[in-house]
């Protein structure tokens, strides 16, 4: 299968580069896969899980955390927010951050910014739970 030069970053610094034969991210729309070939594009990325398709055909997971992903003359360029492998992510981390939200949300009382702030937790701990699994 043909190939497409993949660059992610995070504000961390450059996190992957090198070929790939896929990926896959979820945008604020949905899923979007990208091919060696893809027309150009940019989308904005929302919360969920990634995989990547890399050169020798092993496929790598990973929890994508919002940010954008542009495809130009054949450069798909990932900037993440967050990037996780699914190797890197502590899951007891996780499910820690999921219980804390959970209770926070149950004891109610919580001002909209709260509210906002508390779900935006538990989806990236469940994100990162189901990559993890």
């Amino acid at each position: 299968m043909k190939t497409f030069p993949l660059r992610i970053g995070t504000p961390d610094g450059m996190f992957f580069e090198g070929e790939a034969q896929r990926i896959v991210c979820r945008s604020i729309t949905g899923d979007i896969a990208i091919l060696a070939g893809h027309c150009d594009t940019v989308t904005a990325l929302g919360m969920g899980g990634a995989h990547i398709i890399m050169e020798d055909g092993t496929k790598k997971e990973a929890a994508c955390i919002g940010g954008m992903l542009t495809v130009i003359n054949g450069i798909c360029r990932v900037m993440s927010t967050t990037w996780e492998w699914e190797e890197d992510i502590d899951e007891g981390r996780a499910q820690r951050a999921k219980r804390r939200a959970e209770e926070k949300l149950a004891k109610g009382g919580l001002s909209d910014e709260e509210f906002r702030l508390t779900t935006h937790r538990l989806h990236r701990a469940l994100v990162r739970l189901d990559v993890k699994k």
